[in-house]
């Protein structure tokens, strides 16, 4: 018998543990990737998966911070009779991915030294990046919440999380690495931009952010509507565009 005859039946045995393993761990790992590719069609035919939205996937905040932002959007841009808040709109998403990207690192922006304090018109002056002054706003907007009330902020009624912003914006929170209103006036612009952004961007789930403004999205053309009579056009994505 040759050596690559001996080494077949190891090699099976090898994929028939690796396959049993997926079913065994119940597809966490093996199960989900190298499980639909080993079990060779044995998966029920009549299972429906349940597509995910990778877009409302973190890719720069941890779970902890994502849930400060996300309750501080609220307040910012609140849920009322006229639609729904930025939690519901995903724009915490849109945030860490903006973050996570160009924006965050300012890498379309001159950052080199010297640095000097700016004035209100001129913006931030200085060496830090914008994910550097999320993260440092984000503790310090804990800390002070737990100074002030003995409670996380996620953990404060609305009115609370509304008086620890307000700090913010005024100043009289006592930091000395960033300003305290520079944050806050970057986290409400970054709240609106990710209200009504496209939401091939994270934020502005399902466009209901255009919708309660009768907003028509990313419409490629307006040749064949421009000439009728004025209409309700349903809004569109950029991603309703690709792949045409």
């Amino acid at each position: 018998m040759t050596e690559e005859k001996k080494k077949k039946p190891d090699v099976l045995s090898r994929r028939k543990f690796i396959r049993n393993t997926g079913y065994t761990v119940g597809g966490l790992a093996v199960g989900g990737v190298l499980g639909s590719i080993l079990s060779l069609g044995t998966a029920k035919k009549n299972k429906v998966e349940t597509a995910q939205n990778f877009n409302q996937a973190l890719m720069y905040f941890t779970p902890e911070q994502y849930r400060i932002v996300e309750a501080a959007t609220e307040r910012i841009y609140p849920k009322d009779d006229h639609g729904p808040g930025a939690k519901e709109l995903g724009v915490a998403f849109f945030i860490d991915h903006q973050l996570a990207g160009d924006w965050g690192f300012n890498s379309r922006e001159y950052m080199q030294a010297p640095f000097f304090k700016g004035e209100k018109v001129q913006g931030f002056q200085g060496r830090l990046k914008r994910r550097d002054i999320f993260d440092i706003a984000i503790r310090e907007l804990n800390n002070h919440s737990q100074a002030v009330y003995k409670k996380d902020f996620i953990d404060l009624k609305g009115d609370e999380k509304d008086a620890i912003l307000k700090d913010f914006e005024e100043d009289k929170v006592n930091i000395t690495t960033i300003s305290p209103s520079g944050f806050f006036n970057m986290l409400r612009s970054s709240t609106l931009e990710g209200v009504y952004s496209d939401p091939l961007y994270g934020g502005n789930k399902n466009m209901d952010g255009w919708k309660m403004r009768n907003y028509p999205g990313s419409k490629m053309a307006y040749a064949s509507v421009i000439e009728k009579d004025f209409k309700k056009i349903k809004p569109q994505s950029l991603q309703n565009h690709m792949g045409k």
